[in-house]
């Protein structure tokens, strides 16, 4: 399927990738120089103890909000993050009264730490927002408008299989199976890279062949397959 997302190019172009290859090529998906140093720090878990305090955190309140509603359960977490910061700032001070010491506020590193947005790291992230929001808006009147028939149907498969997993699982399951999947696929595929890519490289071909007998079988479309391409250019040379 010819569905495609993006990818910055040489100079900050915008390029399209089949949406298919990038499904199946996971260099597309786990690249971890692309990331936030911490970010992926976090996710390729290099600091096992910060990773899964991370985690734990975030897997405890996904459920939580499974089971209580959004407000309730940013009340209840605001709460108890209050009343740990209070409680050791009132202990510090106790300390440091008792100690005759001045070390400070305790949470004074953090408090001078620099939150702000520049105005360019804005502009950039608008800036790749609009161009995938783009790339999206164009391909979906592609798909629906039928300009390429393989392509459309394939869609279509696709649409069909969601109705499944709608019926299986509700939104809040989905993202609770991303976050665990966030935390867990980039470091299996880290080290079993050798073996995946194996069995991912067959599977693409497969699909591969299928679609071109698919396209020769049903010669709709504004795409030849790879293999007839080859074969005409063949003939006219």
């Amino acid at each position: 399927m010819s569905t495609t997302i993006g990818e910055n190019g040489q100079n900050g172009v915008y390029k399209q990738r089949p949406l298919i290859c990038s499904i199946l090529d996971p260099n597309a998906w786990f690249k971890p120089e692309r990331l936030h140093p911490q970010v992926e720090s976090l996710i390729y878990w290099r600091d096992v103890k910060k990773s899964g305090i991370v985690f734990g955190a975030g897997l405890i309140t996904l459920v939580a909000i499974s089971w209580f509603s959004v407000i309730s359960v940013f009340a209840y977490l605001s709460l108890l993050a209050l009343f740990g910061t209070v409680a050791f700032r009132i202990y510090k001070s106790v300390t440091q009264a008792v100690q005759k010491t001045n070390d400070g506020h305790p949470f004074k590193e953090y408090l001078e730490l620099d939150l702000t947005l520049s105005q360019e790291k804005v502009q950039n992230i608008a800036g790749v927002a609009v161009a995938h929001l783009n790339g999206f808006t164009a391909e979906l009147r592609r798909l629906f408008l039928v300009e390429d028939l393989i392509d459309s149907i394939k869609f279509g498969v696709i649409l069909w299989v969601f109705t499944y997993i709608g019926a299986w699982f509700n939104g809040m399951t989905l993202v609770i199976l991303a976050f665990v999947s966030l935390f867990t696929l980039p470091k299996v595929y880290e080290n079993n890279k050798q073996s995946i890519d194996t069995y991912l490289d067959l599977v693409r071909s497969k699909l591969t062949e299928i679609t071109d007998k698919i396209r020769v079988a049903i010669p709709i479309g504004n795409k030849k397959p790879v293999a007839a391409a080859a074969t005409e250019s063949d003939k006219d040379k």
